[in-house]
């Protein structure tokens, strides 16, 4: 192996790696230059990203597919992306060429539309994950999972398991909302899938996290979770540990600090993994030269930074400034949006707790299956009402509503088949979209702030939510009823009812992913409110030398986001104290 790249999990891999963690830890930095160093060293290595909202096309500047793509200037490194919408209408494809040639038109729309939901994309995305893991192409020594934030990637990597034990108790084949009537035969793929991801000779999964409290307390519960599945071999890779040169800086000295504080605590479980460091880099790992040099012990090709001088201070409202302006509409459904490790989470309590503290009765939920906003919030406040959609509680909800309501004019033998199909993972997709169309709802006359989870899981939310609004209007067409029919989507799309605001960091990945976010939401007409700038080192006034180098990164991407990305711009600075619990929180919007 080449000496240059000195992390010790390059030198047995086994054949599958996954990298998981937190959003915004380095996933995917990481695990491409992982790959990059096994295909430099002569290895075949593909690349897989399994997060829907995947930067491996910027970051590699190749354009991504549903099937290996080489990559210029790395040989033997091809990448592939699970597409979630392409898995689904290929997914659609396969079942409607199932059908007898004499169907009629109306009932292939019919198939069609059955097939149309987030539960069939949730299916299709994961048979082409399984296929991978069950019957890997044999033309490459080493497959690497970049995948998406900690709570959706746990669900994934827990179909296999779930997904067989259905499986294994429906003698009738799946047939949840219509379109898994064929995957009893696949049953035999997803146990091979299990059997790999359980296999310690096969599999290991890298847990990367960054030296704060909250992703290292992350990790440590994705490690137990792992661990409960079978995944037993385990690694952790700590990145972007920060040491100050400028000793005389302030902002350098706190932000070393508290990496050391939060190493010095980590979970013990997470002591007991070997463990691999990776440094703080003053540039981007965009493209080859970044992607290699994040690795090696002597970066070449990137400008010193010790010459540089510091930028002028970020000039930007204040988050409390963004409280007020949220808090002249008197009610409304506030959506925190944007890529895993931004934020939202504290962006999403702080603006609760600063609408509270102008007077409004606020409910603070999230859509995130990880749920960081009850630890972040971490007390009471009257007026504030906090929880959040768990998905299994919103399953058991919905199950028991639906055998009340169709299951009560059936037999036991009808109850039982009915029960037998609700007990399909791909339920719980259905139930959280409901609890999502109700909190929807509440805001119509109270404030309802929502802290969503990371940009691919809430797009495919979006995307249940898009087919709910078509099968609403296609049902209520010609009934002159236009004026009583309000769907979730067109309360979303209702600016004086929603008001959605993007979190980023000033860096070009996040940026990036931001404005493709802004993008595919104006494509189902709903335009962003504002953009919050978290955890600024521009606006903290930083001056060490390879902080001040990123600084001057920092404001390009504060310029690009003012060129017309942003309508309304705010900024959070970083802070040497991490904002959990309710004073902290408080100050963040203080007036």
């Amino acid at each position: 192996m080449n000496s240059s790249y000195p992390l010790a999990l390059l030198k047995h891999p086994p054949r599958y790696l996954f990298f998981t963690g937190k959003g915004g830890v380095g996933k995917t930095s990481c695990s491409t230059a992982v790959a990059l160093a096994l295909a430099d060293s002569g290895l075949r290595v593909l690349l897989v990203s399994t997060d829907a909202a995947s930067n491996l096309d910027e970051m590699l500047n190749v354009p991504l597919r549903n099937h290996p793509v080489a990559v210029p200037g790395a040989l033997g490194l091809s990448v592939l992306n699970i597409d979630p919408n392409q898995a689904a209408e290929e997914y659609r494809l396969r079942v409607l060429a199932q059908l007898a040639v004499d169907v009629s038109e109306s009932e292939r729309g019919t198939v069609r539309e059955q097939l149309s939901g987030a539960c069939t994309t949730e299916i299709a995305a994961f048979d082409e994950f399984a296929t991978l893991l069950a019957e890997p192409p044999a033309d490459f020594d080493h497959i690497i999972f970049d995948t998406a934030p900690t709570g959706h990637t746990l669900r994934l990597l827990s179909l296999p398991k779930a997904w067989s034990g259905f499986l294994a108790d429906n003698d009738r084949g799946a047939s949840c909302l219509g379109p898994h009537s064929g995957l009893k035969m696949q049953e035999q793929r997803f146990q091979a899938a299990l059997a790999a991801l359980t296999d310690p000779a096969l599999t290991e999964v890298v847990l990367v996290t960054r030296a704060e409290v909250a992703a290292l307390a992350e990790a440590g519960r994705t490690s137990a979770e792992l661990r409960e599945l079978g995944l037993n071999r385990q690694r952790l890779l700590v990145n972007g540990v920060f040491k100050a040169s400028d000793r005389s800086d302030a902002v350098a000295l706190a932000l070393e600090a508290q990496a050391e504080t939060s190493l010095a605590a980590m979970p013990a479980a997470l002591r007991e993994l070997p463990r691999d460091q990776v440094p703080l880099r003053s540039f981007d790992t965009v493209g080859l030269v970044a992607l290699r040099g994040l690795l090696s012990e002597s970066p070449v090709g990137h400008p010193t930074s010790a010459a540089l001088s510091p930028p002028a201070q970020l000039d930007a409202a204040s988050l409390g400034v963004l409280c007020d302006d949220l808090a002249a509409a008197g009610h409304g459904l506030i959506m925190v949006m944007g890529k895993g490790g931004v934020g939202k989470t504290t962006i999403a309590a702080a603006l609760a707790i600063g609408l509270v503290q102008r007077g409004h009765a606020v409910h603070l939920t999230t859509t995130d299956p990880a749920a960081h906003v009850l630890p972040t919030v971490h007390g009471d406040l009257a007026g504030l009402r906090v929880d959040c959609i768990d998905p299994k509680r919103e399953t058991e909800m919905y199950i028991a509503k639906i055998m009340a309501a169709r299951g009560r004019t059936l037999d036991d033998a009808g109850r039982a088949l009915l029960l037998e199909d609700l007990q399909s993972p791909c339920t719980e997709e259905v139930a959280v979209f409901h609890a999502f169309s109700r909190v929807v709802s509440e805001a119509r006359s109270a404030f309802v702030v929502m802290d969503t989870a990371p940009t691919g899981h809430s797009l495919l939310l979006m995307d249940a939510t898009g087919a709910y609004h078509r099968q609403m209007m296609r049902e209520f067409e010609g009934r002159n009823s236009a004026g009583r029919v309000l769907t979730p989507l067109m309360r979303l799309q209702d600016p004086h009812h929603t008001r959605i605001i993007i979190a980023t960091l000033a860096e070009q990945t996040p940026v990036s992913q931001a404005a493709a976010l802004q993008d595919d939401l104006k494509r189902a007409g709903i335009t962003p409110f504002a953009w919050v700038i978290n955890r600024s080192l521009l606006a903290a006034g930083a001056r060490d030398p390879l902080l001040t180098a990123r600084l001057i990164g920092e404001q390009r991407q504060v310029q690009r986001i003012r060129a017309g990305l942003a309508e309304r711009l705010y900024v959070l600075p970083w802070s040497a104290t991490p904002p959990v619990g309710v004073a902290a929180l408080a100050g963040l919007t203080a007036s």
